[in-house]
């Protein structure tokens, strides 16, 4: 089959590689019908050392089963599903809790494993990591179920765990794909404002169209200044960080209200949160982390199904699987928000 591999910064590669084939009893091999190439793939496009071995790249894939270990339930051959990033058990404490990327006996997409920008992956543990579409395969609803794959449930994440309250004020700062589903999450949860920090025009408005009610577009201390400014000087109840670096946390501290709630989501690039005694004093709980997207898809998915929502609409570009290489320059590039790739 072909399928993505990364060899090093700006060295990405679709060669043929081995059909996955059962490991374990509890395995899964998934036809991909649909996958996509993710924000957090372009920090090792931007900076992975050189290697002669090639890295699979992609954990965000919608497919039809294909294949059923002996001790899968839940699932038959035939089944349209979607594959949250993170593969879980099920059945392990944390699994029970909502918390599946902490899963015992979890498992990732990519490295020395298949990933989703291929044509198909063995999915380990497949009875709690997979979700069946019960309506089916919908070529229309395609960009919306991969959205929940990740960058929805990292949206949606973000927003849940704010705990957001009907009228609330929102700050969502990055205009990424999870920055936008953030903005469509705070208006599920109710939020009455939503300030929107970005300054690309396309994205911002299709933000405006997920629910943001104004945009930032100034950075740093301008931009601080205008968020201000929109709230009479108090910043917002909560804010949803969404792009990973320490001037987006630096930020998110200066606009947020006293006794209010950070969230971020964005994967860090940085070591160091700097919250001292000033912010000690302002009451601020910071909240966030890594999504547990399995434990959001259930929840999203009849709001995808009945169209509440549109988040696939995050996807600008669709591209084979042989122009990958040069969907990953378009998003390193900011010519592409986000690329679904089809196999």
């Amino acid at each position: 089959m072909r399928a993505t591999l990364m060899y090093g910064a700006g060295d990405v590669r679709v060669e043929t590689v081995p059909n996955p084939t059962l490991q374990e009893p509890t395995d899964a091999i998934v036809r991909i019908v649909a996958g996509c190439i993710c924000g957090s793939d372009l920090w090792p496009y931007a900076s992975m050392p050189k290697s002669d071995v090639g890295s699979r790249k992609g954990h965000e894939f919608v497919g039809i089963v294909e294949e059923l270990g002996t001790e899968v339930t839940g699932l038959a051959v035939g089944d349209f599903v979607i594959a949250p990033f993170v593969a879980s058990d099920g059945t392990c404490d944390f699994c029970r809790e909502g918390l599946q990327t902490s899963c015992r006996h979890g498992a990732h997409w990519g490295g020395h494993d298949d990933g989703g920008q291929g044509e198909f992956a063995r999915v380990p543990q497949a009875s709690g990591t997979l979700v069946v579409v019960p309506a089916g395969f919908d070529e229309e609803l395609v960009p919306s179920l991969l959205s929940l794959s990740d960058v929805m449930s990292t949206g949606y994440h973000a927003a849940k765990k704010a705990r957001i309250a009907p009228g609330q004020s929102v700050t969502v700062i990055g205009d990424g794909a999870v920055g936008l589903c953030a903005v469509l999450s705070a208006k599920l949860m109710g939020a009455s404002r939503i300030i929107l920090m970005g300054r690309h025009a396309a994205r911002t408005d299709l933000g405006r169209e997920f629910g943001a009610t104004d945009v930032v577009a100034e950075r740093g201390e301008a931009g601080i200044a205008r968020v201000k400014e929109l709230t009479n000087g108090d910043g917002t109840h909560v804010v949803l960080e969404a792009v990973g670096l320490k001037t987006a946390i630096e930020t998110a501290i200066a606009v947020v209200r006293d006794g209010g709630v950070i969230s971020r989501v964005g994967a860090p690039q940085f070591s160091e949160v700097p919250l001292g005694f000033r912010e000690f004093l302002r009451n601020i709980t910071l909240t966030g982390g890594v999504a547990p997207a399995r434990a959001y898809i259930e929840e999203l998915l009849p709001l995808v199904l009945d169209r509440t929502i549109e988040p696939g609409k995050v996807f600008d570009r669709t591209i084979g699987l042989d122009d990958v290489p040069a969907g990953y320059q378009a998003m390193a590039d900011r010519e592409a928000l986000k690329v679904l790739v089809r196999p």
